[in-house]
């Protein structure tokens, strides 16, 4: 019987790798040239950082992590990056650096949902993390390169929304006035959103069940309740943000009600949407999370980042044609097209050749599939000391001596 690939992941064959390195590539390119370093952190941490780092009243922790005991410590798949960075940046004294640090990621994620189109349990997210800024420079850094990073993946039907969910202070009478505003229909509502009602009502603006939408349309909920009032300092840290954008020539759109999935954004969050993905539009997310460094123990420290999923960007980007190999060695000698092979990987060509020595038109054939030339060595070739080149495009020949080539 043969055992499948476990339901929510999947292989990444070699065809489909291609886009991944490209994906990958690129990303190394743009966040290099604004100083972002790339930073490599375990797909498994201590349990107790997800749910100190991403809230108890986050999805992801009440159901969705990959959690197991080993030796008596409880240890959980890593279902975002941000988290395992901040615990890296602290444990080896980043903060010590000065500002701002930049950091990049590239890795698997894990979550136990349901599958769907462009979503697994096993999935991959590019981010980029800048620590120790408080301007709202960061976060127009942050986005600008999202936005850079997009556009050299050739994507341009985008959209970024922006708002601000302001500080503690901001949320506190907000909040109340969201419970009054959701108290008449509470019961209608999906347990989570109860459960959120009161650990995180903000978190209900973010529920995507159809059920709890059909009532905050019934009720009117978006427009009874205005956005955040914001203080002072948010106030003024937002007008930055949009001033900054503009003056970066980023079309940006307010959206009110956008809150983002986690519980640690304070101030800025932004997406960035496709028009081309359907309801599941989003293929940035991120924001501003002052207060997380100091959560996980840290001094206090104001950050900002993203991630990327890396499945749906694959989805919006065309298929990359496999790149042939230079040079397919085709002789009934296999020794000397072992040897020709070796010498031609060591002059920095790519080359392969026919294992089983199969006939001339059999190799010709996965020649022509797979390498720009092939080097013919035959009775004659061996007999006066040189080679055939083919030019299997044009199908032009040329004797040559291996020195020669």
């Amino acid at each position: 019987m043969v055992i499948n690939a476990p339901k929510g992941t999947k292989d990444i064959l070699p065809e489909e790798v291609i886009n991944w390195q490209y994906i990958e590539n690129k990303a190394k390119e743009v966040f290099t040239k604004a100083n972002f370093k790339e930073i490599r952190t375990p797909i498994f941490e201590d349990t107790n950082l997800f749910e100190r780092g991403v809230g108890d009243t986050t999805d992801i922790v009440n159901k969705e992590m990959y959690t197991f005991i080993k030796s008596d410590r409880s240890l959980t798949l890593r279902p975002e990056n941000t988290a395992g960075v901040v615990r890296a940046y602290l444990e080896h004294n980043l903060y010590r650096e000065s500002a701002p640090v930049k950091l990049w990621y590239k890795g698997s994620m894990f979550r136990y949902e349901r599958p769907q189109a462009g979503r697994q349990r096993q999935f991959h997210q590019i981010g980029v993390e800048m620590f120790g800024i408080q301007d709202a420079s960061a976060d127009a850094e942050v986005i600008m390169l999202a936005s850079e990073f997009l556009k050299s993946l050739g994507l341009s039907d985008l959209v970024v929304e922006i708002n601000s969910l302001g500080c503690s202070t901001c949320r506190k009478s907000y909040k109340e006035k969201l419970k009054q505003a959701i108290a008449p229909f509470l019961e209608g509502l999906c347990e989570d959103c109860k459960s959120r009602y009161e650990k995180n009502p903000l978190r209900i603006l973010d529920c995507k069940n159809e059920t709890c939408n059909k009532l905050f349309e019934q009720y009117n909920l978006k427009e009874s309740v205005s956005g955040i009032e914001l203080c002072e300092e948010c106030s003024s840290h937002y007008n930055n943000l949009k001033r900054y954008l503009e003056k970066l020539n980023i079309k940006y759109k307010e959206n009110t009600f956008l809150v983002r999935g986690l519980d640690y954004y304070t101030k800025t969050v932004f997406e960035i949407k496709s028009n081309n993905l359907g309801s599941q539009n989003a293929v940035c997310g991120g924001g501003r999370y002052d207060g997380l460094v100091e959560t996980l123990g840290g001094p206090h420290t104001p950050a900002v980042g993203w991630a990327m999923g890396v499945e749906r960007l694959n989805s919006l980007i065309p298929k990359i044609e496999d790149r042939k190999i230079d040079y397919f060695v085709v002789s009934d000698n296999i020794a000397e097209a072992i040897k020709y092979t070796a010498k031609l990987r060591e002059k920095g060509y790519s080359a392969e050749f026919d294992y089983n020595g199969r006939k001339f038109s059999k190799q010709f054939e996965k020649a022509a599939k797979v390498a720009n030339k092939a080097i013919i060595i035959g009775e004659d070739e061996l007999k006066n000391n040189y080679i055939t080149v083919k030019d299997l495009l044009t199908s032009k020949q040329e004797k040559k001596t291996i020195e020669d080539l």
